[in-house]
């Protein structure tokens, strides 16, 4: 156990330096320290989510009980992706952090000059990112790992499979934190993100619970009133979350394809601009690239 919690706090925080590095150093690149740390935190956690997903069809397909049967996938991936939540926390600090001085931000002048102030503001923006992520360790690594006493193995591979929505939610951030809404790649990928999202977040507890109705023999509607009373807290508190991000997902979607978003190229500010900006311009915006000002929505989600 403590060898496949040494192994994942070694190979997310290593995996991020090492990206970071090559973005930085590679010729033909050469990405500034923000950029390099913006776009190396999306492409771990884009990593992080292929390797859940891909357990979770693994340990899902060889279950043909889906209470009894066991695969040793299960809390091996557990216990090596619990220190990614850790590293994510501080990783989305770093994009915070850089946020406001990526090139072309004329908000760079807004960012926090001190650790203290910015990690308060970055508390505030991503509380509800930071608090998932806390429960996930603090909460469910437990839960999953000894609670279970090795029962419902499908039921935890099935929610490994959670983390397909999350590459194209980082994609929609480098997107967005690099102004390329007008591209056809933006909208492609926020139709796919919108899908994904509903299917494997949204539609993933209904499911569960369609099928434990299956396996016991009871109607769907039943299954809430027979399983224990915790089983339905956890349920809801795990949920609550994903149905908030995804009608922030369906906003952004609605003002995309029905053309109020940004859909042109973002001018170029004047001079004049940049030396006298706005009250609106100076505000600061979150780590995730979704301005609070603009008409996409925040969106803060793995």
């Amino acid at each position: 156990m403590l060898t496949l919690l040494a192994a994942g706090s070694v190979f997310f925080p290593g995996l991020f330096l090492l990206s970071k590095k090559c973005l930085k150093s590679i010729p033909a690149l050469r990405w500034s320290e923000g950029d390099a740390v913006i776009v190396s935190a999306r492409l771990v956690s884009s990593l992080q989510a292929v390797m859940a997903s891909s357990a979770g069809y693994i340990i899902a397909s060889s279950c043909q009980d889906i209470i009894e049967d066991q695969h040793w996938l299960t809390s091996t991936y557990i216990m090596f992706a619990v220190p990614y939540f850790v590293y994510d926390i501080y990783a989305m600090f770093m994009c915070y952090w850089y946020k406001l001085r990526v090139k072309g931000h004329e908000e760079a002048s807004a960012a926090p000059q001190h650790m203290g102030s910015a990690v308060r503001s970055y508390l505030r923006r991503e509380f509800l990112m930071v608090l998932h992520h806390v429960v996930m360790v603090t909460v469910c690594f437990p839960v999953s790992v000894f609670w279970r006493q090795g029962k419902g193995d499908y039921f935890q591979g099935i929610m490994f499979m959670a983390e397909l929505s999350t590459p194209s939610v980082c994609l929609g951030k480098i997107l967005i934190q690099y102004k390329q809404q007008h591209t056809l790649l933006h909208k492609v990928n926020g139709a796919l993100m919108l899908v994904t999202f509903f299917i494997f977040r949204v539609l993933l507890f209904p499911y569960l619970y369609y099928v434990y109705g299956r396996y016991a023999s009871i109607p769907f509607l039943m299954v809430p009133l027979t399983v224990p009373w915790h089983c339905n807290v956890g349920a809801a508190l795990l949920m609550a979350p994903q149905l908030y991000w995804f009608s922030l997902i369906c906003r952004g979607a609605l003002r995309l394809f029905t053309g109020t978003s940004r859909s042109q190229r973002p001018r170029a500010p004047t001079a004049d601009a940049k030396e006298h900006p706005t009250d609106g311009s100076a505000l600061a915006q979150p780590a995730n690239g979704y301005s609070t000002r603009s008409t996409e929505p925040e969106l803060t989600t793995h």
